[in-house]
């Protein structure tokens, strides 16, 4: 019985003794660690050519990148070179969703669909002051349908905002496949560009993003070839204009040159030359005028006035010029001499 006391008594002091312990070693160790600096993550900003969507060869080019990284995706906010007087930055944000654990501890991004409702305040945000008014014909680029609103400022600065979304069809779908989507959104306002110039763009630029593997694959299946390929009765002509339409034209369009024409002296009429008055005067033509085949002949019989001088300058020289009526066939020169 007190053998067992003793080793009871033992057995409490040595556990008393090892919390202490640790508790010393605890306070140790929180005096002598050091506070680390970290910077949580957020946008950032990444180099041109890291865009995931470029705009089109000649148009406007690239001031920006700013990227944020989701557990489901990314986005970017493309900033473009401006040149107009309406508040804002022109820019091409992309949005690419799917890609679930891509970017862990990032947190995943809400997306809806493109609604009216949700584009109309999206428009009236993108170019204060400018009235934007809906288009309401369809329009498709390479990547699939789109649509736009545009107006004109006070000043006469055009700007347009256009909304993409790229998704495969719900027939794609299926077993585990191509659940990826796009959305995209370009506002430009430019002060000396035209409405179809910068539309353009839209038609023009060039998504160069991915999604890893088929699962996230956001454009669904390739269309097959067409079936007249290789296919007797059905030419292809090297004339595209038969079968669709003229392509729109990609990139800004550089202005007209000025051409300035030389200035060139005023025409002056040459002087007459007068004969010299020790020179003998050049004859005068004798006889009368042959019409040129081109000349409507003359059907009236009243003398020519200026014939007058002619006929006098030919008789002071001796010779006879006969009167117009009597130039013909033979039976009519055989009357005038009667």
């Amino acid at each position: 019985m007190d053998i067992w006391k003793d080793d009871y008594g033992g057995s409490r002091m040595r556990l008393g003794k090892t919390i202490s312990l640790l508790a010393v070693a605890g306070l140790m160790a929180g005096c002598t660690s050091t506070g680390g600096v970290r910077q949580p993550s957020g946008p950032e900003t990444v180099a041109p050519e890291k865009a995931l969507v470029l705009p089109p060869p000649g148009g406007p080019s690239i001031v920006n990148v700013v990227e944020r990284k989701r557990g489901n995706g990314v986005e970017q906010t493309i900033s473009l070179f401006t040149s107009s007087s309406v508040p804002g930055q022109n820019f091409l944000k992309a949005e690419f969703f799917g890609a679930s654990g891509a970017n862990p501890g990032m947190g995943n991004a809400s997306f809806s669909m493109i609604n009216e409702s949700g584009i109309a305040r999206e428009v009236a945000r993108s170019a204060p002051g400018v009235p934007m008014a809906t288009s309401a014909t369809f329009l498709q680029n390479a990547y699939g349908p789109f649509g736009y609103a545009s107006g004109r400022s006070r000043v006469g600065d055009t700007c347009i905002y256009a909304w993409q979304q790229i998704r495969s069809s719900a027939a794609a779908n299926t077993q585990a496949r191509n659940f990826g989507m796009i959305q995209l959104r370009l506002r430009l306002c430019d002060a000396r560009a035209t409405e179809r110039q910068l539309l353009g763009i839209v038609y023009g630029y060039t998504i160069t993003g991915t999604f890893d593997g088929p699962t996230w694959n956001p454009y669904g299946n390739p269309p097959p070839a067409s079936a007249a390929l290789g296919r007797t009765g059905e030419p292809i002509y090297p004339d595209e204009s038969g079968y669709r339409a003229s392509p729109m034209p990609i990139g800004y369009e550089p202005a007209p040159a000025v051409v300035r024409l030389p200035r060139t002296a005023p025409v002056r009429s040459a002087p007459s030359q007068q004969p010299a008055q020790d020179a003998a005067p050049l004859p005068t033509p004798i006889g009368p005028r042959v019409p040129l085949p081109s000349e409507a002949p003359q059907t009236s019989a009243a003398p020519d006035p200026a014939a007058a001088p002619l006929e006098q300058s030919a008789r002071a020289i001796g010779v006879t010029v006969p009167s117009p009526d009597c130039i013909g066939d033979a039976a009519m020169r055989a009357v005038c001499r009667r």
